[in-house]
């Protein structure tokens, strides 16, 4: 419906740089002929944008915006739980998969370690403030990390690699792209299921060269927004 795809651009245009929470929406008059739709079509819109919990109505006054979709800004290599520690959101993760495996040798490839290799296999969903943003597939050699657990991967991994198993990440690689999702990932992150998402695959590797960890993860870009400030060199 075309008030449903109104909402989507609006959602991305508060969500911008340009808008800050407080800020009034611009009037159903000067969003009817940005969109080239009838104010109902706006109202209908904004409508759903206010049950979202992102604009509030104020009686006499006008709309304003109360929340942004959940957000980072990125400029360095830092894991989720990092990256939401002072946003001031609730972050959990629930792990619904846990397991050690034969590396499978599309996996391998990547981790530059042996097929048939021992590797712990997980899949995990990150939660900020009870939404489902994150599906993350990830694939560590056991030879590294033998004491992982249950627990450790419902904290930080990051915190586990670094500060329990003394292994410190040099950098990681990362691919990302943009695909419809199976009926799976869409009941996991509580889409609907013709909304596309990103998927982003990375690869990281320690100090001493050796790659630790690959994971693929599932981003809802709906609630989810990343900024990247990437500085070049000199």
């Amino acid at each position: 419906m075309i008030y449903k795809n109104i909402a989507k651009s609006l959602r991305i245009q508060i969500n911008s740089a340009g808008y800050q929470i407080g800020d009034p929406l611009p009037a159903e008059k000067t969003l009817a002929q940005q969109y080239n739709a009838s104010r109902m079509t706006i109202r209908k819109a904004v409508d759903l944008l206010v049950i979202a919990g992102l604009l509030e109505r104020k009686h006499g006054s006008g709309t304003y915006i109360k929340e942004k979709d959940v957000h980072h800004e990125n400029a360095s290599l830092k894991g989720f739980v990092e990256l939401m520690a002072n946003t001031g959101h609730n972050v959990r993760s629930e792990v619904i998969e846990f397991s050690v495996i034969p590396c499978p040798l599309s996996i391998s490839s990547k981790l530059r370690i042996n097929s048939n290799e021992r590797i712990f296999y997980s899949r995990r969903i990150r939660f900020v403030d009870n939404k489902p943003l994150i599906v993350e597939d990830s694939y560590m050699p056991v030879k590294y990390f033998s004491n992982l657990t249950l627990t450790h991967l419902e904290g930080s991994k990051f915190d586990f690699i670094e500060n329990v198993c003394q292994i410190k990440i040099a950098g990681s690689y990362e691919t990302f792209h943009p695909i419809m999702p199976d009926n799976n990932i869409c009941q996991l992150l509580k889409i609907e299921n013709n909304i596309p998402i990103l998927r982003l695959s990375t690869l990281s590797y320690s100090i001493h060269g050796d790659y630790i960890n690959y994971s693929i993860m599932h981003r809802n870009t709906q609630d989810y927004i990343v900024e990247y400030h990437l500085k070049r060199e000199q």
